[in-house]
């Protein structure tokens, strides 16, 4: 059981069983906030969303408040690469390596991904739509 008398952050006191106040002391300042994260778009050249993709990530984050956040492009030249790698049409967007969408398809071919809203298929997701899924995938990495 943990002593109750303030601890003291030293070597005496960690051994002596007391419980450190150091790693609980500012807790609550992170209470909440989600782990940093990484956006990559992957795309192709001649795509016209992949730009405006980056944009509704940004846009997402700032919705959730999540200001921890890296985006990055990845140009898909070939079929090849697509197939080598997580590419669902472009553009695919990857949180921390993983499809943001769970119906995601991958492709072995260059080809445009269409994406299904609230208003019908569309190029791009919603802002809505990558904001839910930056907070269930960022509430899955605090796990």
């Amino acid at each position: 059981m943990y002593d109750r008398r303030p601890a003291r952050c030293s070597r005496h006191d960690l051994t002596m069983n007391r419980r450190p106040l150091w790693p609980h002391r500012h807790a609550n300042r992170f209470e909440g906030r989600l782990a940093r994260m990484k956006v990559e778009i992957l795309y192709f050249d001649g795509c016209p969303n992949w730009q405006e993709a980056a944009d509704r990530v940004r846009a997402a984050a700032s919705l959730i408040e999540q200001s921890d956040i890296d985006i990055g492009h990845r140009l898909i030249s070939s079929d090849a690469e697509a197939a080598a790698s997580a590419f669902a049409g472009s553009p695919t967007i990857l949180i921390d390596g993983v499809d943001a969408f769970d119906d995601a398809v991958q492709l072995t071919e260059l080809a445009c991904r269409v994406y299904s809203t609230d208003r019908g298929l569309a190029g791009l997701p919603t802002v809505d739509q990558l904001a839910a899924s930056l907070q269930s995938k960022g509430e899955a990495l605090q796990r």
